[in-house]
């Protein structure tokens, strides 16, 4: 009987706080084969090249019967139709501009502009409320309810409902990778409860809409037409969850590699737009995807010797490509001065991440305050605990000791 594979090591929670030499050595090759059938993808040019191959589907159909598990755990719980990300064209960019056009250029240009104040105020009452007390959760307290409060405030969402979106979010989280039947049970139970939720929310921005994303995929008419049923849910449900957990990870891990990296934390609180640079580094070196486990091969690829087989998964390491020397200079050093910073953090190609324009803002202002506000700020425990998704992968608690709290 042979023992796991270098893939399995990777998943296998024991590493999550320290997967970096494990990709290492999965670059020794550019394409793996699970036993099950899966082929993994671990190097940068052979990553960004099949995310932009019309030979790669995300579309579960087209995986082999022999796949049937797998098509069931890619497949949109509670009999909904695929969000956009789990179609191919034409659906995909059809869906996608419907949804694009209540949250960007050309139709909205200004919608996360105008958000901006908005999200510095949430920030600054965030870091306000540690100001009793000399000991926090950074997830807890601030990495976690911030992007709640935002992708809740461009969809229209309530605030007295944050509490219960929170309440749904972590089971279908917890459901990414290879989840357990039980995880299966509890992601599908909580996407039938927000699917509901949202339904009602719908009904209710139909009669009364505002200025928000979820008022506008109801009422505007597009070249395309609108969002309808299904689609509709899904597409929310997709905004939902991945405008949030992406960016809880992505300042969590931020904060992290900031505390590992003094002289880095200490530019971003005296040079004016270093966060810019600085979040994007961290997307490269820290990111909160660390792979994509929900790609299917539609003809037979060959990469390095090996031919990926039609109808077969695929799993594209984002995190390792990210790490890859062979193409990015030095890139186990976290270098915010980086040149030409090419990266996979939101992946790449029809798929690239909807959210990035927000996503990058609400880090940037996160961070920022909590390097300029936090005095003397120290973790608890490095490294800390983390969540158990090897696909979303970040702390699940960050406790950071502090000597005060200085004015915003």
């Amino acid at each position: 009987m042979t023992g796991p594979s270098l893939f399995e090591e990777i998943v296998d929670f024991s590493n999550r706080a320290n997967p970096w030499p494990l990709y290492e050595k999965l670059r020794t090759q550019p394409v793996w084969q699970e036993e099950d059938g899966t082929f993994v993808v671990s190097r940068f040019r052979e990553i960004y090249g099949l995310l932009h191959d019309p030979r790669i589907s995300s579309d579960a159909s087209n995986l082999l019967p022999e796949f049937a598990d797998k098509a069931g755990a890619l497949a949109q719980p509670g009999k909904l139709p695929p969000s956009f990300i789990r179609t191919d064209p034409p659906r995909h960019d059809t869906l996608r501009r419907i949804a694009m056009r209540q949250f960007g250029p050309p139709h909205r240009p200004d919608r996360i502009d105008k958000l901006t104040p908005k999200l510095e105020a949430v920030v600054t009452k965030l870091i306000d409320d540690l100001a009793d007390r000399q000991q926090c959760d950074l997830v807890d307290d601030v990495a976690y309810p911030f992007p709640v409060a935002a992708i809740t405030e461009l969809l229209g969402v309530p605030p007295e409902d944050e509490p219960r979106f929170s309440q749904w979010v972590g089971p279908i989280v917890d459901s990414t990778g290879d989840p357990t039947p039980e995880h299966v049970q509890q992601r599908d139970d909580a996407f039938q409860e927000l699917g509901m939720y949202m339904f009602e929310l719908a009904q209710r921005k139909r009669a009364d809409p505002g200025d928000d994303m979820l008022s506008g995929y109801v009422t505007d008419d597009g070249p395309d037409g609108r969002l309808e049923g299904g689609d509709l849910f899904s597409a929310l449900i997709l905004l939902l969850i991945a405008g949030h957990e992406t960016t809880v990870n992505l300042i969590a891990n931020g904060w992290l590699t900031l505390q590992r990296h003094p002289e880095i934390l200490q530019r971003l609180r005296t040079e004016p737009d270093f966060s810019i640079r600085m979040v994007e580094e961290l997307l490269r070196y820290e990111g909160s995807v660390h792979f994509l486990p929900n790609r299917i091969a539609v003809a037979d690829i060959e990469i390095g010797g090996t031919v990926i087989r039609k109808g077969h998964p695929i799993t594209l390491v984002l995190a390792s490509g990210n790490r890859d020397t062979e193409c990015i200079p030095h890139a186990d050093r976290f270098d915010p001065d980086r040149p030409d910073n090419v990266h996979l953090g939101f992946g790449n190609g029809i798929h690239y991440c909807f959210g990035a324009p927000l996503a990058r803002l609400e880090a940037q202002l996160a961070l920022t305050q909590l390097a300029k506000r936090l005095q003397n700020p120290r973790l608890v425990a490095d490294p800390p605990p983390y969540r158990p998704s090897p696909v979303l992968r970040g702390p699940i608690h960050l406790e950071v000791a502090y000597d005060g709290i200085g004015p915003a």
